[in-house]
């Protein structure tokens, strides 16, 4: 299998942190005035941005806010678009995995993304993902 342009640790962490700090960070303010409650206790919260990660990336080319701001995007295993399922495999089946190991697969995963020629950590593999920096418009063309 070839992957194209894959995008490694240090970017894909920053595309994290600004969906943090774009999307998680503003909704856990605005639910606490609004409801003056702890917004780490929010299943709302947690709802709203479960189906940001699945819906998103379906509708706008693999995209979430984070990583259309580093240039980064999923897309599954032969370059071709993610589907619903994609990304619920990738975002409900990939957590459930780093819930039940009690965070060690998130640490696994790191060290896969940094080390790995493909950069592919463990939601990606069981979605048939990766995260790559190539456009929608580059025709996902892969080289040897």
């Amino acid at each position: 299998m070839n992957i194209y342009k894959p995008a490694g640790f240090w970017i894909r962490l920053g595309a994290v942190l600004l969906d943090y700090l774009i999307i998680s960070l503003p909704l856990a303010i605005i639910f606490m005035l609004i409801t003056g409650k702890d917004p780490n206790d929010s299943t709302f919260i947690s709802v709203i941005l479960t189906v940001y990660s699945i819906v998103l990336p379906v509708y706008w080319n693999g995209y979430v806010i984070g990583k259309k701001i580093c240039g980064i995007r999923i897309v599954k295993k032969d370059g071709s678009q993610v589907s619903f399922l994609t990304m619920i495999l990738r975002v409900l089946v990939g957590g459930l995995i780093y819930g039940v190991t009690f965070g060690i697969a998130v640490i696994v995963s790191a060290f896969m993304v940094g080390i790995r020629e493909d950069k592919r950590s463990i939601h990606d593999f069981v979605a048939g993902t990766y995260v790559t920096y190539a456009r929608p418009e580059d025709g996902m063309e892969k080289s040897e």
